[in-house]
């Protein structure tokens, strides 16, 4: 069997008006999400809950990759089917995430570095056996007094070239995820300096480490104000905010941007993805890669219950189309109460 071709997985992933499922929330986090619910977080639940995800019927329709975590790559389905198998027969690539999580970064108390090189050359080896197309790696940028500084960012963005040079060499398309956090108070002008800074720093690793633009995907945050900033841009000005950064820093070899939620609702998420795609034509597809944005529907309509798959998966279907609608510049706010 011949090795995969990260150009070719790039290309797909971003194609055709469909959009990556980010499915690999850690044990941790994923556990919270359920409890917040009152769904019991086992093994057993989670595969179940990612399983119902990935067959819902016709979700391929507008999901082109699934993202899993560790423990979900390893585990099979109810019909004995391992996962990676499962997802490829619904034409959905498998992918990976392969960082082992952000930690506070040495001398820099409110930042955090993300962790996970060691030993990966040889994880990659094992997840392109087990069938991943593509990986992920996550950076935490956090914005606040003083922050980020130039010594956060740069760690950051040495690591994420090292993470997708690797990737590369073993056959897997990187997902390239620099994250500037939206939780603060900061301004919307506030988050655009944070996130050029960033993305300058990182597509300058990226040459420096011989990263092929065209076999990986970026996964960046939309340039919109903090949580707990008193002024709230507007859709547009998200919209206008965000590509302007994007066309300051990121290469058009770039094949496609598959931008995160990053704590937005599913309606501001959607919204400010429509608004952005409206903006083209651009030099990069333009698509999603969400996590809750995606599940919050599906997650809070299972809540565990077997009998509940179907209205669950329905929910799944639902938010995925609108989510598709918008990556083509075609979603409205009264979809949503169709849906």
């Amino acid at each position: 069997m011949s090795a995969p071709d990260p150009i070719e997985t790039a290309r797909t992933l971003v194609a055709g008006g469909r959009g990556i499922l980010a499915a690999d929330e850690s044990t941790g986090t994923i556990t919270k999400r359920f409890q917040a619910v009152g769904i019991d977080s086992t093994a057993d639940t989670r595969r179940a809950y990612r399983e119902l995800l990935l067959t819902a019927p016709g979700v391929s329709e507008f999901i082109s990759g699934a993202i899993l975590y560790d423990e979900t790559i390893r585990q099979t389905a109810s019909d004995g089917t391992p996962f990676p198998d499962m997802i490829k027969e619904r034409g959905i690539i498998p992918g990976i995430k392969v960082d082992t999580g952000a930690k506070v970064l040495a001398k820099a108390p409110d930042e955090k570095v993300t962790e996970g090189l060691d030993g990966l050359r040889e994880r990659i080896t094992e997840y392109v056996e087990m069938g991943a197309r593509f990986a992920k790696w996550r950076a935490v940028i956090t914005i606040g007094e003083g922050i980020p500084s130039d010594y956060c960012i740069h760690t950051n963005a040495h690591a994420l070239a090292r993470y997708a040079a690797l990737c590369q060499e073993g056959g897997l398309a990187p997902i390239v995820e620099p994250e500037a956090l939206i939780d603060g108070d900061h301004t919307i002008e506030q988050c655009f300096e944070a996130t050029e800074r960033t993305l300058r720093a990182v597509f300058a690793e990226l040459a420096i480490q011989r990263v092929s633009l065209e076999g990986m995907v970026l996964k960046p945050n939309m340039v919109i104000a903090g949580k707990q900033c008193p002024k709230q841009a507007s859709v547009q000005e998200v919209a206008e905010q965000t590509i302007r950064c994007l066309r300051f820093t990121v290469p058009a070899a770039v094949p496609g941007v598959a931008f995160l939620s990053g704590g937005q609702t599913p309606q501001q998420a959607t919204a400010h993805l429509d608004a952005t795609s409206r903006m083209g034509p651009h030099p990069w597809q333009i698509t999603f890669s969400y996590a809750r944005a995606l599940q919050d529907a599906a997650m809070r309509s299972w809540k565990g219950d077997r009998s509940r798959v179907g209205t669950a998966q329905q929910a799944f279907y639902a938010r995925a189309q609108l989510v598709s609608l918008a990556r083509r510049g075609s979603y409205t706010a009264e979809m949503e109460e169709a849906a």
